[in-house]
């Protein structure tokens, strides 16, 4: 194998990794807007939870409630 072939397949090698190189930059940077925004997506609906939980919490406790002063009112 000559100097100049060895030196022309090395050349194309380099090629094929620096465009690889770009592809998995490329790739990157669109999972990590995707991180991005499943990170925000996620915050918001846990935040979304707790406020159904405090909801309900709430609502549960305005059902016990009555139910405490009626079992009052049958005791003698």
């Amino acid at each position: 194998m000559s100097n100049s072939s060895q030196i022309e397949q090395l050349a194309e090698r380099v090629e094929r990794l620096l465009l690889r190189y770009v592809e998995l930059q490329r790739t990157n940077e669109l999972l990590t807007d995707q991180i991005d925004e499943l990170t925000t997506e996620r915050d918001q609906l846990k935040s979304r939870l707790t406020a159904a939980r405090t909801r309900v919490d709430a609502l549960l406790e305005r059902l016990s409630e009555p139910a405490e002063s009626d079992g009052t009112k049958d005791n003698p």
